[in-house]
């Protein structure tokens, strides 16, 4: 069987991180206060009081930051840009402190021989735009097409490649329908409109970013759907599920048109947030790269409460777990892109594995995270001999960060970091990736 040591001789390594979980600096230089300030300081909102107002002081410490990945043998840096520091009300004037330090951030990657791959949405919107309703108003893509030409305009010229948004179906789930995460709202499938505004600002946003001969992509949490049994009930539970949480944003970008969500009593104008002509601006501007994260599957079972969703989440037996309580399915990673692949078969671009790690409890000697990345390693390993186009490998995170509502506890760092000294500890998985990627690239340089 293939495994990691297979993988093509251009595979491109990598490792993220997300702005509001590494950066800090909160108050510092005019950036303003994000939905993710505003929900941290809510009593009970994230686990302990945590918030990101220090998080990993990584806009202090970036150099020390480049210099673990420069020590890694990265050829790429996937981050996000704070849209809270380019534009402090999420509208009208750039902030140029804000700009400066991704320029900065930006130089110094391009030094040290690693591309950077920023991401311009991951989460932290800024209050004033959720004041005025967040992503249920319409107007909120088109500040966001704004606020991405000033960052394209001032970054474009060394950034080759970019990441409209990350995982706009957790941020519509968790942020929008459950209220577990920012802004805390608990609207059901009244959220869904959030999910149509945030393929609206991906179109408006590719459409600038293409003209400016760069390339685009998205990023979106994937997961292979399992039925609990072969019932008819648990099979129909599994299709809704699927196409709610794997074809709603994926649908409209490589089909053209969104999923079936009858089984939801949701029409294809998802409350009356799809306009004429919408779905053209979304696909205007077509995708140069899909970025897939991928954690676990999902095993789905037919609904015990009729008067509720069409499905019940069920767990998967006897399977290892994260820290986290996430199911290790390594094999679901090849199965995904497989149903990718049949999924999709005209349409569907080069993959980047832009997020795959786990959290644990370990210290510096972290074996179960080694082994979660060698397996997933392979599992992707042997997609890609079956003909999946797959060209990089980002693996979540660099460093132990602000994991959203779980604050500080769930650790998913290569580089352990000390919260109360922000001391940098590479972890044994940190020396094990280093030698991985070496190994590889000795490997390629002799075929």
């Amino acid at each position: 069987m293939p495994n990691r040591s297979d993988l093509p001789a251009d595979f491109r390594w990598g490792v993220s991180t997300a702005a509001y979980q590494i950066e800090g600096a909160v108050d510092e230089d005019g950036r303003g206060p994000s939905v993710w300030d505003t929900f941290a300081a809510r009593p009970g909102a994230v686990r302990d009081g945590h918030t990101g107002v220090v998080a990993c002081d990584h806009y202090h410490r970036y150099p020390e930051d480049i210099a673990l990945m420069r020590g890694l043998g990265l050829d790429g840096y996937r981050f996000s840009i704070a849209w809270p520091r380019i534009q402090p009300t999420g509208a009208g004037a750039v902030n140029p402190a804000g700009l400066a330090f991704y320029d900065r951030l930006v130089d110094a990657l391009l030094a040290t021989g690693i591309t950077p791959l920023p991401t311009l949405f991951h989460w932290d919107l800024p209050q004033a735009l959720e004041d005025r309703g967040g992503w249920l108003n319409r107007d909120t893509a088109h500040r966001f097409a704004d606020y991405t030409a000033a960052v394209a305009d001032r970054l474009g010229d060394r950034v080759p490649a970019w990441i409209t948004l990350n995982e706009p179906f957790v941020h519509m789930v968790y942020g929008y329908a459950l209220g577990i995460h920012a802004p805390g709202r608990a609207l059901l499938l009244d959220a869904l409109p959030t999910a149509h505004h945030q393929l609206l600002a991906h179109g408006l946003a590719a459409s600038l970013l293409h003209g400016r001969g760069l390339d685009v992509m998205i990023a979106n949490n994937l997961t292979p759907v399992q039925a609990a049994s072969s019932s008819a009930a648990d099979l129909a539970a599994a299709d809704a599920y699927d196409a709610l949480h794997n074809r709603l944003f994926t649908d409209p970008l490589l089909l053209g048109r969104y999923p079936d969500l009858t089984a939801f009593g949701v029409g294809p104008d998802l409350h009356g947030a799809v306009r004429p002509g919408d779905l053209d601006l979304i696909t205007a501007a077509p995708l140069t790269g899909l970025g897939v994260n991928y954690y676990n599957p999902t095993r789905i079972a037919a609904p015990t409460d009729p008067g509720g969703l069409p499905f019940d989440l069920v767990d998967i037996p006897d399977v290892p777990r994260t820290a986290f309580g996430w199911p290790v399915v390594p094999e679901g990673l090849r199965e995904l892109l497989l149903t990718l692949r049949d999924r999709y078969p005209d349409t569907l671009p080069p993959i980047t594995i832009t997020e795959n790690g786990c959290s644990t409890t370990e210290g510096p000697d972290d074996p179960t995270r080694i082994s979660y990345l060698a397996t997933h390693l392979d599992a992707l390993a042997t997609a890609i001999t079956e003909g999946i186009d797959v060209r990089g490998y980002y693996t979540w995170s660099l460093l132990d960060n602000f994991e959203w509502a779980e604050g500080y506890h769930q650790r998913f760092g290569l580089v352990h970091v000390d919260s109360a000294t922000q001391r940098r500890t590479p972890r044994s998985s940190y020396a094990w990736y280093r030698d991985l990627i070496a190994t590889h690239r000795a490997k390629s340089a002799t075929r």
